[in-house]
């Protein structure tokens, strides 16, 4: 009830008010009726954010409450301690994710074009987020630190994005400037998996993704192993 559900009843509100509503005045988009167009990234949106939060609110827990020595004093490698921590924020971004899914159906059809590349990439983001929550975590001194980044780094990055639009429809220099947003082509990659349409090439949208998941995967190990905010 407090880690599944109301990300789905989120995003049901994103579809009744954007999708319906608003949506219902809005032409196609790229030949997919309004709601079909937005499903992909409101469930991408949905991956991302609870795989993120999943990670960086269970680690800093162990942090602030000092169960983080009994891991640190454990015969287990630190690789290991980091791949728990990715596995549950992959698990509960895949779990709100199919729960989004499913709520789009009420809605719309959702049929996919490429279930390879679908799950490929929503695992891949899920990954990529779960890392950067790990790596708040091991910073965070403070709940409010937990929350800074969501608030004003991951959640422009996620509406600016694509989930409610292509960015065929901006303007050439804003198209420029759309493209230094890495959130765009997961949403993208994600969207072409179901629909088979996407604004960035597949093989760029994959390459950005792997490119994040290495650094951030190195960064994280380089923090655990330093005991950065963990042994001072």
């Amino acid at each position: 009830m407090q880690t599944i559900v109301p990300p789905a009843i989120n995003s049901l509100l994103y579809m009744v008010i954007f999708g319906t509503l608003i949506g219902s005045q809005i032409a196609d988009m790229e030949g997919f009726r309004y709601i079909e167009y937005i499903v992909p990234g409101i469930i991408m949106m949905s991956v991302i954010t609870n795989s993120y939060g999943n990670v960086v609110a269970s680690f800093y827990s162990t942090k602030f409450q000092r169960n983080v020595e009994e891991l640190l004093v454990s015969p287990v490698h630190n690789l290991f301690i980091l791949a728990g921590y990715v596995a549950g924020g992959v698990l509960r971004g895949f779990a709100v994710g199919c729960l989004v899914a499913v709520v789009s159906l009420l809605f719309t059809e959702l049929t996919i074009h490429s279930l390879w590349q679908t799950f490929s990439i929503m695992l891949l983001t899920s990954i990529l987020f779960s890392l950067g929550g790990f790596i708040n975590a091991v910073y965070a001194k403070s709940f409010d630190d937990i929350s800074i980044i969501p608030n004003f780094v991951l959640t422009p990055l996620t509406y600016l994005g694509g989930i409610f639009y292509s960015i065929r429809l901006l303007p050439e220099f804003w198209q420029g400037v759309s493209l230094l947003n890495p959130v765009l082509y997961m949403i993208n990659g994600f969207r072409q998996g179901v629909l088979g349409e996407s604004d960035i090439s597949l093989g760029v949208a994959y390459a950005v993704i792997c490119a994040f998941i290495g650094l951030f995967g190195f960064w994280a190990m380089k923090l655990l192993n330093q005991g950065v905010g963990l042994k001072d």
